[in-house]
């Protein structure tokens, strides 16, 4: 039963590491692309506050889509461990209860930031129209994050079975549908901001719909849920799933920091960055992809207790992010000016294409090891170190290089002192990983591997 379930136990790892990445990136492509499409079309509305709305409202959907990513870092995680270990059934409770704790955390966390979503928009610094519109874009997004998380966790438990083709239908069919709505509802129906932020619902509808259909139909479906099931599951998904969100937050907040510090220099150099950050996921996709692909493949070996392919699936990463960043920058500069083109930037705004088209490309790498990184830990039994290398490199290792930088250089130092202060993070996570591989290799009967977590965690909310 384990050969037909927990496919990464043998093959070329380099091989399977290539095949996930790549097929789950086609996926991601494919939503990054649409919201790439977007900043085109907004643009061309020719109003520069529509613009730098959705830069702000990228920080915020940064956040709650981080929350997502950490209920997908725990479902896919304890899935992937019980298909290692051979438990079929287990595999399809737990995929039960995780979603289903994914759709009620999803539904309390949205209605906290629809609540709030007037006086966050103020805090990165947003101001009169561009705020209002901000909050107008949010206000129809944000009660959707339900949708979010299944989508998000259904592709996660897909791939912990090891089946990228179906979790990237699922991407790719949400693209396909928001693509073919954003001209519609932007210019057909003149809905503009209002007609983008319906198609990424749409989309996120249709990303939902179809994550679940395979699990139902080739994966074993799921249990029938019931209160004891739940409860059960309880303490080992918030095991991974309360550090891994910690995890991920720490990103939106040291991109909210960096937002505010570009909205110093105006509208401009905050509608550039938009571009960017549109612009950062479309060329990186694929190592945004290789984080979840590199998980399943060391949770089911660490699982099944082959700890020598752990240790070689975390080197073949490596090499493989080295290969892919050096290619992407160097397409990427090559076309730095035809992408500047594309979204007539002038000034400021240009500054940051061009920078972001040459060295920055370049010093992605050191995220590509901190994604990697923190697969490890998630699946090694080690969240919280996860949590500590992320909220070190968005604090520590942003806020003090971004003021220096956008003191020195203005607008473009606030990019390059983002970018240097992953370099000193990277490294600790690499040599951490590293320890934390070396320590599982000498363990000959390793203990249950979230139970420490769980236990803090259960003291943590029975004490008061």
């Amino acid at each position: 039963m384990v050969a037909q379930t927990a496919k990464f136990l043998e093959g070329n790892l380099f091989r399977h590491i290539t095949v996930m990445s790549l097929t789950a990136s086609v996926g991601l492509m494919a939503i990054f692309f649409v919201d790439f499409v977007d900043m085109i079309f907004i643009s061309m509305l020719g109003n520069e506050a529509l613009a730098a709305a959705v830069g702000y409202a990228g920080a915020i959907l940064f956040f709650t889509t981080s929350f997502g990513i950490g209920m997908a870092i725990a479902g896919g995680a304890l899935v992937a461990r019980a298909l290692g270990e051979g438990d079929e059934q287990k595999a399809r409770r737990l995929t039960t209860n995780a979603l289903l704790y994914g759709v009620i955390f999803g539904a309390i966390f949205a209605a906290i930031v629809w609540q709030f979503l007037d006086p966050l928009t103020r805090l990165l610094g947003a101001t009169g129209e561009t705020q209002a519109l901000a909050v107008l874009y949010l206000s129809i997004i944000i009660p959707s994050l339900p949708l979010l998380m299944i989508g998000m966790m259904g592709g996660a438990i897909l791939r912990a079975y090891g089946d990228a083709r179906r979790a990237m239908i699922a991407t790719i069919l949400g693209g396909v549908v928001n693509a073919v709505l954003d001209p519609i509802l932007i210019f057909g129906f003149d809905l503009e901001l209002i007609g983008a932020a319906l198609a990424s619902v749409a989309a996120r509808l249709t990303i939902a719909a179809v994550a679940l259909r395979p699990i139902l139909q080739h994966h074993g479906g799921f249990d029938r849920p019931n209160v004891a099931s739940a409860l059960k599951d309880l303490m080992p998904v918030l095991a991974i799933a309360v550090p891994a969100i910690l995890t991920q937050l720490a990103t939106p907040i040291g991109q909210a920091y960096v937002t505010r510090a570009m909205a110093e220099f105006g509208e401009v150099a905050v509608a550039g960055m938009a571009v960017v950050s549109r612009l950062t996921p479309l060329s990186f996709a694929v190592l945004f992809a290789l984080s979840g692909a590199v998980g399943p493949i060391i949770g089911q070996n660490s699982g099944a207790g082959m700890h020598a392919r752990v240790g070689r699936t975390f080197r073949d990463a490596l090499i493989f992010i080295a290969l892919y960043v050096a290619a992407v920058a160097a397409l990427l500069f090559f076309l730095r000016q035809p992408i500047a083109d594309l979204f007539q930037a002038e000034g400021i705004g240009r500054q940051l294409i061009y920078l972001f088209c040459g060295p920055l490309a370049l010093a992605f790498f050191f995220n590509g090891v901190l994604f990697v990184a923190n697969a490890a830990f998630n699946n090694l039994g080690h969240p919280f170190y996860s949590t500590w290398i992320n909220w070190g490199r968005h604090t520590l290792g942003t806020i003090p290089f971004v003021m220096l930088g956008g003191f020195m250089f203005g607008a473009p130092g606030v990019l390059i002192g983002q970018a240097a202060g992953g370099l000193v993070f990277a490294a600790v996570a690499w040599w951490l990983a590293l320890r934390v591989i070396a320590q599982q290799t000498e363990k000959k009967a390793p203990p249950q591997p979230f139970a420490r977590q769980g236990r803090l965690l259960q003291l943590f909310n029975f004490r008061r």
